[in-house]
């Protein structure tokens, strides 16, 4: 009987503080009336059970219910300042992430002043409301202000931590800004490169902004003493600076360390070796930028350097820009107009148009036109009756090209006497007959031989015969021959 009292007074306890605390009630408040309640009834439904012939001692029956009322309150006391300092963090981790991740994205000289200024604003705007809550505990001072403290350092981890990640990607954020400060000028206008913008100068400054997001990020600054990572980073690794020759060629270099002055070690995030190889990188991923800047102003100096070529502006100024592009893409076109060209130029020669019009425009103009039908016709039929000449020619010249050309022999030197008759000057000089041409080709055999002959039968062969032609004709002959 008393352990079911006991139970029943524990239940009462739990289902009246859960309902306190959803009503909005502070929890020591809510635990403390809840815990009387339980025990007085705890004690009347002793009170109503007890038999007066029975001895039960009711004082520890209810000092175990008040026992196990505290433990309940005890746990639910931890698990609510859990929650508390949970949601505190989360409130924090929201309120502080965001906002340095894009400080750091748009870093600058000012970067960790606004990352100072948002870090006061959200801690004194959420641990106030935090340590209001967590009073409603009737905690001791000490404790409460422990828990506020470490929801403090919390917020700083969370900077730091956002702080370390946004570093670990500074040579992106480099390159980003070297970018953003190449491409665009002043009024954030993409730049366009015509050949008057100097380059090196353009590019010496995006190198400058790249490095002083280097040194943004190098280290974390709590407080706002001046350091120099920004003056040494940029005497140092900036191209053409006399101050970093100088400083090499009289001291060590400074960035042959692993920390900063008047940096904790602990809040380095890039050390000064690391900014050095880092710097390395950076110039070789942006050279190939810088190049292509200078070649694209070399090309447009050259595209307004030079002027088309004058047949080039002779046809746009007749056909026009569409046109001539039309012809370009369709090189038939182009043929097409060099074959007219062509036959133009033809009927030009054979009509002599410069002559024509020596008499005046229209004279040459009426006497062209009269021509021009006729001169047409006579280059077509002209080039028809080449082809056909060509298409008969090899069945006429095949029979000869296949059969072998015989070697002629040239006849020896003839043996005339003074006395020789002019009958016998006529024949020798006189051409031969076709007949004799013809039988000589089909016998080539007898007529070498009978060419190549002794000196003496020539010297028969020119003896006088009788019969010879009439004597009229020996005067004209021999004039002839002399």
């Amino acid at each position: 009987m008393l352990t079911h009292l006991r139970m029943k007074a524990l239940e009462k306890f739990k289902a009246g503080l859960n309902s306190s605390l959803e009503s909005g009630k502070e929890f020591a408040i809510s635990a403390r009336d809840n815990t009387e309640c339980s025990l007085k009834d705890f004690e009347q439904g002793c009170a109503d059970a007890i038999i007066k012939q029975a001895n039960w001692d009711c004082s520890k029956i209810l000092e175990k219910v008040r026992r196990d009322i505290e433990d309940h309150a005890l746990s639910i006391r931890e698990r609510k300042l859990s929650e508390l300092t949970t949601h505190a963090k989360e409130k924090l981790r929201k309120a502080l992430a965001e906002p340095v991740e894009s400080l750091f994205d748009a870093a600058d000289q000012t970067t960790w002043t606004s990352i100072r200024n948002i870090y006061k604003r959200e801690t004194e705007a959420i641990l106030p409301e935090f340590l209001k809550t967590i009073c409603g505990f009737e905690m001791e001072y000490a404790q409460a202000e422990e828990m506020v403290s470490k929801l403090r350092d919390y917020a700083r981890s969370v900077v730091q931590s956002k702080a370390k990640e946004e570093s670990s990607k500074v040579l992106i954020h480099m390159k980003e800004r070297f970018t953003t400060v190449f491409s665009h000028d002043k009024d954030s206008i993409p730049r366009v490169w015509t050949g008057k913008e100097d380059v090196h100068a353009i590019a010496k400054e995006a190198r400058a902004a790249a490095l002083k997001l280097l040194s943004v990020m190098a280290a974390i600054r709590w407080d706002d003493e001046p350091d120099r990572i920004e003056s040494i980073i940029t005497s140092t690794l900036l191209e053409g600076s006399v101050v970093s020759k100088i400083a090499s060629a009289a001291s060590a270099d400074p960035l042959a360390s692993t920390t900063w002055e008047q940096i904790p070690p602990e809040h380095t995030m890039i050390t000064p070796s690391q900014c050095k190889l880092l710097w390395k990188q950076f110039k070789s991923e942006t050279e190939f930028t810088i190049t292509q800047a200078v070649s694209t102003q070399q090309a447009h100096r050259r595209g307004n350097s030079k002027l088309p070529p004058p047949w080039a502006i002779v046809a746009i100024a007749i056909l026009g820009f569409n046109e001539i592009m039309t012809l370009l893409r369709n090189p038939i076109y182009v043929f097409l107009l060099f074959v007219g060209y062509l036959m133009v130029k033809a009927l030009a020669v054979q009509l002599d148009v410069s002559r024509e019009f020596q008499n005046g425009v229209v004279p040459g103009i009426i006497s062209v036109s009269a021509k021009l039908l006729p001169t047409i016709q006579n280059l077509v039929n002209k080039v028809a009756a080449e082809q056909q000449d060509e298409h008969r020619h090899p069945h006429q010249q095949h029979p000869q090209v296949a059969e072998p050309l015989q070697p002629q022999m040239q006849p020896p030197p003839l043996l005339l006497s003074p006395r020789s008759p002019m009958s016998e000057l006529r024949r020798l000089h006189m051409p031969s007959s076709p007949r004799k041409v013809a039988s000589s080709s089909s016998s080539p055999s007898s007529s070498s031989s009978s060419a190549v002959s002794s000196p003496r039968h020539v010297g028969e062969d020119q003896k006088p015969r009788p019969g010879a032609a009439a004597p009229e004709n020996q005067s004209t002959i021999a004039d002839s021959i002399v």
